[in-house]
């Protein structure tokens, strides 16, 4: 077995035990000698918070009630991006969870105090299915890479549906996503959230080798700004990799909206079909590209037909996913002490001289 990644910070799981029933048991007074047991992380997964799955376990009357949930933690130390989004991405998770249209594990609680735990947390619902793993990459090595062509095929199609079902929900009612006010809002607010993260790379440590390629990568982006700019919800790290398929290789659950916007639609899907062409598509880089996947055009045709969006100008977000990938790898490679890739190798990804 690969060496993984659990998490990027951990805790005494024996503690976090009795901390978290102790809190639980103020929010269920009904539940009758409450234990919180089973506690874990997710292994494979998570380069930001501090994810554990852990039971609930209590007494109603005479029958015994089990409830699985999940603990987020907000991140500490290990800081991936400028913005601290915690907050309104529970609250995109309730209202999602509340439409309906995606498919969100419930989210149940939200403490801000952070003497509970030390940080702000909240608690969802778990639900038990599996996730299309990075660490080791799916194409290689797992069930993903073990299923049939036709399994497959299933999964890339319910993934891309509920990526386009995000694009369906209306953006009234999620004004607390909107940026400063020099860039409320669509095309505006994603920009401006990736210039801020160049400049916040700077000040945490990077060189000037690694940061050329991305203000190049920018520039060269902002000479020739997209006509089309479709309003919409960003759910910010729009992937396989973070949603959760049940043993019929549909979609249980849409997960992790860590950097959530009101940045535009197209932002998602160029983000999840850039991931999918290196993940398992025609410029995989861990293994054969997986057969019964969608190309990267079939996974653009559907989604339009499930929005009803327009992806016109995706070339030009796809090169922006690319810079924004860029800054989360340089961000990595500062907090790791250790880059996946090189100067050289940014500027090439960003055709960037």
């Amino acid at each position: 077995m690969s060496d993984v990644i659990v998490a990027p910070e951990t805790r005494d799981l024996d503690d976090l035990a009795g901390s978290l029933g102790d809190w639980l048991a103020e929010r269920m007074p009904q539940a009758q000698g409450l234990r919180v047991v089973n506690l874990d992380y997710p292994r494979g997964a998570g380069q930001s918070h501090e994810t554990i799955l852990f039971d609930v376990e209590w007494r109603q009357g005479y029958a015994v009630q089990t409830m699985g949930c999940v603990v987020r933690i907000r991140p500490g130390a290990f800081t991936v991006f400028p913005d601290n989004l915690f907050d309104e991405q529970y609250q995109v998770m309730r209202r999602l969870f509340e439409d309906g249209r995606v498919r969100i594990a419930e989210p149940l609680w939200i403490e801000n105090d952070p003497a509970v735990l030390g940080k702000p947390f909240f608690v969802m619902r778990k639900v038990q299915g599996r996730v299309p793993v990075s660490i080791p990459p799916y194409a290689r090595e797992g069930w993903v890479k073990d299923a049939t062509p036709a399994q497959r095929r299933t999964m890339w199609e319910s993934g891309v549906r509920q990526l386009a079902a995000i694009q369906t929900v209306p953006v009234d009612g999620f004004d607390f996503l909107a940026g400063p006010a020099h860039a409320r809002s669509g095309l505006a607010q994603e920009w401006d959230k990736y210039v801020r993260f160049v400049a916040w790379l700077a000040a945490e440590g990077a060189t000037p080798e690694y940061l050329r390629p991305l203000e190049k990568g920018l520039a060269r982006l902002d000479a020739c700004r997209p006509a089309n700019q479709p309003e919409g919800l960003v759910w910010g790290d729009a992937r396989l990799g973070n949603m959760m398929f049940g043993d019929d290789f549909q979609v249980l659950a849409v997960m992790d909206w860590e950097q959530p916007s009101l940045g535009g639609a197209l932002h998602d899907l160029a983000w999840f079909a850039e991931i999918c062409d290196t993940m398992h598509g025609r410029n995989c880089r861990f293994a054969e590209p997986l057969e019964g996947m969608g190309s990267f055009d079939e996974t653009v045709a559907l989604w339009q037909e499930v929005s009803g969006k327009s992806a016109a100008d995706l070339d030009w977000y796809v090169d922006f996913a690319r810079v924004k990938m860029s800054c989360t790898g340089v961000r990595l490679g500062l907090l790791r002490g250790t880059y996946m890739m090189t100067p050289d190798d940014i500027a090439k990804r960003l055709r960037v001289a």
